[in-house]
């Protein structure tokens, strides 16, 4: 599915990183923000997905003439999918915070096809009504931002808490599109179609969020089928910005099933005994190399297809015995046995590193290697 240009053929402004081939995420902001709002954030989750940082008409770089008096968060979602078809993405992931969340919403609940994985950050489903915004949106066009930029810290942000360069943000903002987006809040109530998304969705709730408190966040996560919640502690509405690495923490896994996928593979070439046995021993220490193991080593490289699970334990034995890692070696030695390795085949394997890793290495290999086969003929008999 495509949309049609925006009438002035401008584009909102956006910023792209990671690899192109990556499956692609974009990233909606805040009223009042820009793609700043992502900084600590975007660069991490676009070692896994091509990130697209988007600012609203108006804001940041955005030409502020794309929506006028009146607009709605439906003529938002068509300037993000014009967007979107600009760069060539026709399905993706989307995470929004507050109006950019309610973006999102719009977008799996009436473009379900173009959603993969949905993440709704201090957002809401109606915004408390019209009146508030309605109010904002007059007060804006009739006095500009100043006042409004003034106590943004107190509506964004923990006491003591502030970025400078977003408060600038606000205060620099076009007010006419400012007060356009204050309309698209104003009208926006998507409460009935919460049912009819399909999308995986995640809610996150700043815990101190005075704009859109946790119940709000709640609301949706029981609306939408098989939504899942969580409350950042320490957050207030701008949570990416005041509370990054629970944000980034939430968001890799929603969208980064590289964790799951690998810890799949990880039970099915190791075993549950043995994956069972590493969690248990997982301490707060040991817990982010845990999913390292997971997510890179088991998610991206063991799932690869280009190579067999036959053929990555043939190399994993010979790079185990090259560098003497002789406890990992008998794991894999186990694990190559569920690869549908024989005996016979793992001799040979070992045999040949006596010729390329040394004799002695080969020799302390081979008596690993016994005494795990020794113990699977046991547990056989």
């Amino acid at each position: 599915m495509s949309t049609q240009p925006t009438p002035t053929g401008k584009q909102l402004h956006h910023r792209a990183e990671g690899p192109a081939t990556a499956p692609p995420l974009l990233l909606g902001p805040s009223l009042g923000t820009s793609t700043a709002l992502w900084d600590q954030v975007a660069p991490e989750l676009s070692i896994t997905h091509r990130v697209v940082c988007w600012d609203l008409p108006g804001h940041g770089r955005s030409p502020g003439d794309l929506i006028g008096p009146g607009a709605t968060v439906a003529d938002l979602a068509s300037l993000v999918l014009s967007l979107a078809d600009s760069l060539g993405i026709d399905r993706f992931s989307y995470a929004g915070v507050s109006l950019g969340g309610a973006v999102g919403l719009q977008l799996a609940a009436y473009h379900p096809e173009r959603i993969e994985r949905l993440a709704v950050i201090c957002s809401s489903a109606h915004f408390n009504g019209s009146k508030p915004w309605e109010e904002r949106a007059a007060l804006v066009r009739a006095e500009g931002l100043g006042e409004l930029a003034a106590n943004a810290n107190s509506r964004w942000f923990t006491p003591g808490f502030t970025i400078p360069a977003l408060v600038e943000d606000h205060r620099t903002a076009d007010p006419d599109a400012y007060a356009a987006c204050c309309d698209a809040l104003a009208a926006f109530d998507i409460r009935d179609r919460l049912p009819r998304i399909s999308a995986p969705t995640l809610l996150i709730a700043g815990r101190e969020d005075p704009a859109t408190p946790p119940a709000h966040l709640r609301d949706i996560a029981d609306a939408v089928p098989s939504a899942a919640l969580t409350e950042i502690p320490g957050a207030s509405h701008l949570a990416p910005a005041e509370q990054p690495e629970a944000v980034l923490a939430a968001l890799r896994g929603h969208f980064d099933g590289g964790a799951k996928r690998g810890m799949e593979v990880r039970r099915q070439v190791l075993g549950d005994a043995h994956v069972d046995r590493a969690q248990a021993r997982q301490s707060p220490f040991t817990a982010r190399f845990q999913d390292f193991i997971s997510r890179y080593a088991w998610g991206e490289i063991w799932t690869d297809d280009t190579l067999s699970r036959r053929e990555r334990s043939l190399i994993t034995l010979t790079a185990l015995v090259a560098h003497g890692h002789y406890d990992e070696l008998a794991m894999h030695v186990r694990a190559a046995r569920r690869n549908g390795l024989t005996p016979e085949e793992i001799g040979a394997v070992l045999l040949q590193t006596a010729v390329y890793c040394g004799v002695p290495a080969a020799n302390s290999a081979f008596a690993v290697a016994q005494r795990v086969l020794s113990e699977e003929d046991g547990a056989a008999g």
